[in-house]
This record gives structure tokens, C-alpha cells and sequence, in this order.
């Protein structure tokens, strides 16, 4: 029986309706989930709730935390990764789910690359190369030539294995060919405890975390890990300076199932750059220690291919290995 004209009209409609140009013209018709795959009160946790308000206004809809944390934050970009790609499941990430976890885990639940397009860069959550005091180095060159001196003699610590901690110090390593032994920790409470009573001798991790005790003279900052100085320690310089080239900074940033339509990526990272250019995230963000990015996701899918093949070389190199 041939279907009357008015209801393969109407199905034409819908189907009209149902493309990818339609539904990206029409983008957000609801609020949008931002998995943060950490737990609450975490740095990217913290940066993400800093931008869901102006984020929220600037969409015209609601932006919904939620935070599944776990498994190295496999979880929550496992989420995302089997979502619809509809631009309604957004991950908030830092290196760990799509750049280092595929070579520091045996498998993953889903394709890192294939299955999580770019969308937007957030920021750059500056790292600091911090010693005990009783190291006889106040610039990042004399510790450099302070190690090499004392081969075996420096551990450094981290909040454990493939955190930004160890891989930062185990990059720093390897550029400068120094003989020092990494030491994980269960946290960075434990970590900085051992690294304020001289059981370990230097770090490189999060400059907001460690700048009280910089202050305070318990530790000794030698270099921040930018390419550039940090307005909340303007007097440091960066470890490159003294090691060309070496940048460790963790890097924070969206993505959404691939096959979302590029419209809605575009739309998206419109207005996360607004978000990011407003004097109220901006001047947040930079008292955080974090430096503010806007990239295109062209330019952020480039970034995502080098921190890749940088990290994937620190990994082989290390031996590191997340059971």
C-alpha cells in the first residue's frame, strides 16, 4: 500500500530535521554535561566550575559538572567517548585520558584519538622546579651541575605514577642526562611532607600548590615550567632558560565524540574563547597560576599530536607503567 503524500511528507520533515546541519543550527537546545573525570576540589575540577557560569551564560544553557573520577580518568572520558555526538557530553581533561594513559596502560575502553575530537585549549596549570634547602643550588643550571657532580645522590618526588609530578621530573631527567631516582607517592601530601623534611630533594609540580611553602622559604623555587614567567612568580625564571626547550606544563582541555558536527565543535569553541578573554576568568585563572589559551581546535588537535609524541618518548624512556 503506497503511503499517502502527507505522511511521506512529513517524514521528509523529520528527516530534514534529524541532519547534522539542522541540529548544529540549532545548537543548544539543552543544558550540556561537562564530565570532569576527577574528583571534586581537584585543580581541574576547581578550573572547570570557574568557567561553567560565564560558559553557561554565554551558550544560553545550562553547563552540568559532572565528575567521574577513577581509573586514571579513564571513566569519565570513556563517557564521553560512547557518548551521542551531539555536543550535549563534554569532557573537561588534562593530558592523562587521551595523550599519556595509551602508553601507560596496557588498554583502554576506547580509541584515545579516534573517538575524542578536539574542541577547545582551556590553559596551561604551571609547574615549578622546587629543591629542599639543604641543596646547594639556587638556579636550575647550578642544580643541573650540582647533580651531574653527585650522580645517584638527588630523588625527586611525585603524587605517583604518570602524574604530571613524575612525568615532569622524569622529561627534566632526560633532557639535562642526570642520574636521579624518582620516588611516588600516594598524593601530593605525602610527596610535599617528604620534600619539606629533606627525604627527597626537588619536585616539579603545581606552582600554586608549592608556592606557600616557597614563600616561606621551606622550599627553594629554581624554574617554572613555561615557555614564560609567571605573574604570581614573576622572579622565577623558566627552566628553559637553563634547558632549551623543556616545557611540562599541564595542559587542560575539551573535547566531544568524534563525529560531532564541526558546527557545534565551532560554536563551542567560540564561545569558550569569549569565556577565556573576559577580565573576570582571565585574572581567575592567572591567580591560580594558570595561563589562559585560545586555540582554534585545528591548532589544539596539533598540540594534542606533539604533547603525544613528547610524552610517549618520556614513558618509553622511563619505563613508566600503570598497572
Amino acid at each position: 500500500m503506497a503511503r499517502p503524500s502527507w505522511l511521506k511528507n512529513g517524514l521528509a520533515v523529520l528527516a530534514l530535521l534529524s541532519t547534522p546541519w539542522v541540529l548544529a543550527q540549532n545548537y543548544p537546545q539543552q543544558s550540556v554535561r561537562l564530565v570532569v573525570p576527577f574528583a571534586p576540589g581537584g585543580g581541574s575540577d576547581i578550573m572547570a566550575r570557574t568557567l561553567s557560569e560565564p560558559f553557561s551564560k554565554q551558550l544560553g544553557q545550562t553547563v552540568v559538572i559532572d565528575n567521574k573520577p577513577g581509573a586514571g580518568a579513564v571513566i569519565g572520558a570513556d563517557i564521553v567517548a560512547k557518548s551521542k555526538p551531539d555536543g550535549y557530553t563534554v569532557l573537561y581533561t588534562t593530558i592523562g585520558p587521551q595523550i599519556t594513559n595509551p602508553y601507560l596502560m596496557k588498554q583502554l575502553p576506547y580509541d584515545a584519538m579516534a573517538d575524542l575530537a578536539p574542541v577547545a585549549m582551556i590553559g596551561q596549570l604551571i609547574n615549578v622546579l622546587a629543591i629542599h634547602p639543604s641543596v646547594p643550588a639556587r638556579n636550575t643550571k647550578d642544580f643541573i651541575q650540582y647533580a651531574k657532580a653527585n650522580p645517584g645522590k638527588i630523588n625527586f618526588s611525585s603524587s605517583g605514577i604518570g602524574t604530571s609530578s613524575h612525568l615532569g621530573g622524569e622529561l627534566f631527567k632526560s633532557m639535562a642526562n642526570l642520574d636521579i631516582s624518582h620516588i611516588a607517592y600516594k598524593g601530593t601530601g605525602p610527596a610535599l611532607q617528604d620534600l619539606m623534611s629533606g627525604q627527597v630533594q626537588m619536585t616539579i609540580d603545581s606552582l600554586v600548590t608549592l608556592l606557600p611553602f616557597i614563600k616561606s622559604g621551606k622550599l627553594i623555587a629554581l624554574g617554572v615550567s613555561s615557555h614564560e614567567r609567571s605573574p604570581i612568580l614573576p622572579e622565577v625564571p623558566p627552566i628553559s632558560d637553563s634547558l632549551p626547550g623543556f616545557e611540562s606544563s599541564t595542559v587542560n582541555y575539551m573535547t566531544v565524540r568524534t563525529g560531532t558536527p564541526k558546527a557545534i565543535i565551532d560554536r563551542l569553541n567560540r564561545d569558550l574563547a569569549t569565556v577565556l578573554r573576559s577580565a573576570e576568568v582571565h585574572d581567575r585563572f592567572v591567580g591560580m597560576g594558570i595561563l589562559p589559551v585560545v586555540e582554534t581546535p585545528e591548532q589544539l588537535a596539533a598540540r594534542i599530536k606533539r604533547e603525544s609524541e613528547k610524552w610517549k618518548r618520556v614513558i618509553e624512556v622511563s619505563g613508566a607503567k600503570i598497572d
